[in-house]
């Protein structure tokens, strides 16, 4: 298994302050400071790409920010997948992912 890899990834942040998924399983809360594996959930409507989608850099132009937080996150067990640039590029499909902190002042682009 390789990692641990620094990486980022956009949450939808809840009114509680609770953090989960964008898109698939998005009544996931999850945990900050601990190891989590990733579960597969097929979606319709969604390619099936099992594993935690992290980005290389905090940067997606083709999600909205609106309700969202960028979070600090390490990865292990990972893949690289390449995407177009306005997708984030690089992404990186982990089995595994611990989400540190988030990015308060850190500007997406």
């Amino acid at each position: 298994m390789n990692g641990p890899k620094l990486g980022y990834k956009l949450f939808n942040k809840r009114r509680d302050g609770t953090i989960g998924p964008l898109f698939i399983n998005r009544r996931q809360r999850i945990p900050l400071e601990i190891w989590i594996q990733a579960e597969d959930h097929p979606t319709k409507g969604y390619a099936h790409r099992p594993g935690w989608h992290v980005l290389e850099a905090p940067h997606a132009p083709h999600l909205s920010k609106k309700g969202r937080v960028w979070m600090r996150v390490f990865v292990m067990g990972y893949e690289e997948f390449t995407r177009p640039s306005s997708q984030g590029g690089q992404w990186l499909l982990a089995s595994h992912m611990r989400v540190i902190d988030n990015l308060p002042t850190l500007e997406d682009g």
